[in-house]
């Protein structure tokens, strides 16, 4: 996999703000949807341009703004935790908007945003069922970003994918997504010192 640079620590003093903080996560997770992506069409998997191409980007993203959350959950209070998350979904719908020509070819203005924004308020209460502890997400967490990125696939990539998501993708994905926040959250004191992180 090609190296994803993105800025995750800041050189001058001061806490900054959610939006600033959603934006690099946000650009991070549309970086490696698209590498994602790739990765998979090497391995023979059909992402088609269009719906297929426009539904896998919205779950990979919303897959890395639900982990995203449950890190900050770990290491922000609760207000700010909040606001991080909310900006970060604003962010991310704003990039699946700007990118609309190439994620379907013709959409109407604002159509891309809205069904992002409701696509991840519907998957949120989805995750919301599993746990992401200190060590990351738990098989239902990971099983259920298989599954949504397999109900885009042809018939004849549903049986692999899960295995190519799970072993490959998220391991991948999450590794990178740590060493961001570790650079954006690293001094944040810790809110709450639990072994497990439920979807509250």
């Amino acid at each position: 996999m090609a190296a994803v640079r993105i800025r995750s620590q800041f050189h001058a003093e001061g806490q900054r703000s959610a939006a600033t903080l959603a934006s690099v996560v946000a650009v991070l997770a549309w970086k490696l949807a698209i590498e994602s992506i790739q990765r998979m069409r090497k391995a023979d998997y059909d992402v088609d341009v269009g719906r297929p191409y426009f539904d896998f980007v919205c779950d990979f993203m919303i897959f890395m703004a639900m982990a995203a959350d449950r890190i900050a959950y770990m290491k922000l209070d609760g207000e700010r935790r909040a606001e991080f998350t909310a900006a970060l979904a604003k962010r991310l719908a704003e990039i699946v908007e700007d990118n609309n020509g190439m994620l379907l070819g013709e959409a109407q203005p604002g159509e891309c945003q809205r069904h992002f924004i409701d696509l991840f308020n519907r998957r949120s209460g989805e995750y919301a069922e599993f746990d992401y502890g200190p060590d990351g997400p738990d098989f239902g967490f990971k099983r259920l970003f298989a599954a949504c990125l397999r109900e885009g696939l042809p018939e004849k990539d549903r049986l692999w994918v899960v295995d190519q998501v799970m072993e490959i993708e998220v391991p991948d994905a999450l590794k990178a997504l740590d060493k961001t926040l570790a650079g954006l959250f690293g001094g944040a004191r810790a809110r709450r010192e639990r072994a497990v992180v439920s979807g509250d």
